[in-house]
């Protein structure tokens, strides 16, 4: 087996858990970025690894990206450990097939991926260990949470932790049941905020992800929402949680009944959620997995406090324009009217929501906001609501030098042209609606 560096376990930035990459939009010059390892609908022996700035529209690093040397790989977990490698840990064998062991393979650059081992889990009589999923504790503790089944039947899991006991990841505790959660539960995934740990555990009997808490990790967890409690509906199952830019925790699910993949947000800690949406892209093609969120360098850069003018990436003689308190992308030249041009130029200033996203100003003084999915110009209010709907993430355009800005309060909308409006609209996971959301900070007409 390949050694590992071993380095202290501190918090960092991990699935499950909000380490240090803290609830803010991305500062200028850098990038969010999320990272899934989910193995394919069509093929349970390799793994893809996909990539996104807005945990909305993933897009394929690498395909076939890790092939374990024997068995299969399913449900693979990554997270990024403080030696610099990520992690994956993934179930060894096909859901028919009796599977007492979980894979290890780790990555510098979660493209190029190296087998380090299978580990058999110590269970007397296991029959099945599915489904590992990295949870890291506030005391920095590396832990697996894993679905295990034994052989007097099959097809009841319960939910066990395994605590790594060197930095290595290479020697692991004795398999724990976590109380409270109850027979048949599977893909338990945990989540602390403060000193309460969330548990969101699948319930295989009624196929309903289920939500539990408890003061401690190893439980007891008390489940307090069964059935459709938030929304999802059924036959869902490989919950994953991360928090996004704008503080909302979004949950990831397969709905492997109608082989499709949702994603639904929460603003109020886990009390209601969204309604669910099919992930762009990759929904169909991948199957369960856990995302890790990572701020990066190289994002995109715009200065604030000085004026602008924006150009649309894919129709390049077309500006932002205000028109009748309504956002357009009319033609602007240099023969335009000057009433024109300073309708076309804006002042760039920190977003109202999160300083490090940005609003935009028109020469009146109004803000560029959001109002029944349609941009326009009003004054501030003063309210929380206007100052989340007139804020906007920058992530990377298309196009050298453009700019994609999504909106705060709704994640996964961005700011696009249709008819030569400007809309905030979600993304489909098109090339078309990324070129249509992407502009180019220009100098300004006036």
């Amino acid at each position: 087996m390949a050694a590992v560096p071993a380095s202290a376990l501190v918090l960092g930035e991990l699935p499950g858990l909000l380490g240090t990459a803290a609830a803010a939009a991305p500062p200028n010059g850098s990038a969010t970025r999320y990272t899934i390892v989910p193995f394919l609908n069509s093929n349970d022996g390799t793994v893809n690894v996909y990539q996104a700035d807005d945990a909305t529209d993933f897009r394929l690093l690498k395909a076939s990206a890790y092939t374990p040397p024997s068995n299969r790989i399913r449900d693979a977990s990554v997270f990024k450990h403080t030696d610099g490698f990520y992690y994956i840990t993934y179930t060894t064998h096909t859901w028919q097939d009796t599977s007492t062991t979980i894979g290890f393979a780790r990555s510098s650059d979660r493209q190029n991926w190296t087998f380090l081992y299978d580990y058999t889990v110590p269970i007397a009589n296991l029959s099945r260990a599915w489904a590992p999923e990295w949870f890291v504790d506030s005391d920095g503790s590396v832990n697996i949470i894993l679905s295990c089944s034994t052989t007097n039947d099959q097809w009841i899991f319960s939910t066990y932790r395994l605590r790594a006991t060197n930095s290595a990841l290479t020697a692991w505790s004795a398999p724990v049941a976590m109380s409270g959660l109850g027979a048949n539960h599977i893909d338990t995934f945990i989540v602390k905020i403060g000193s309460t740990y969330h548990a969101f555990p699948k319930n295989e009997t009624t196929k309903y992800i289920e939500y539990a808490t408890a003061s401690s990790l190893d439980g007891p967890y008390t489940i307090s929402r069964t059935g459709n409690w938030a929304g999802w509906g059924g036959t869902r199952e490989g919950p994953a949680l991360v928090q996004l830019d704008n503080g909302a925790w979004r949950i990831f699910f397969d709905g492997y009944g109608d082989s499709s993949y949702y994603y639904s947000d929460s603003y109020d800690t886990f009390a209601t959620w969204s309604a669910p949406k099919k992930l762009p892209t990759v929904s169909g093609t991948a199957r369960h997995f856990t995302v890790i969120r990572e701020t990066v360098s190289g994002g995109p850069s715009l200065s604030t406090n000085v004026t602008r003018s924006f150009r649309s990436a894919n129709f390049s003689t077309r500006y932002w324009q205000q028109q009748s308190s309504l956002l357009n992308l009319p033609v602007v030249t240099a023969s335009s009217t000057t009433a024109e041009k300073q309708a076309s130029t804006f002042t760039v200033v920190p977003g109202l929501a999160d300083s490090n996203a940005f609003s935009f100003r028109d020469s009146s003084g109004k803000y560029l906001r959001h109002w029944d999915f349609r941009g326009r110009f009003d004054s501030n209010d003063g309210s929380s609501i206007f100052a989340k709907d007139a804020t906007f993430i920058a992530r990377t355009g298309t196009a050298s030098g453009s700019i994609r800005f999504e909106s705060y309060n709704f994640p996964g909308y961005y700011l696009r042209h249709y008819n030569y409006q400007l809309r905030v609209d979600p993304s489909d996971g098109t090339d078309l609606f990324r070129q249509d959301s992407s502009f180019v900070p220009v100098t300004a007409w006036a």
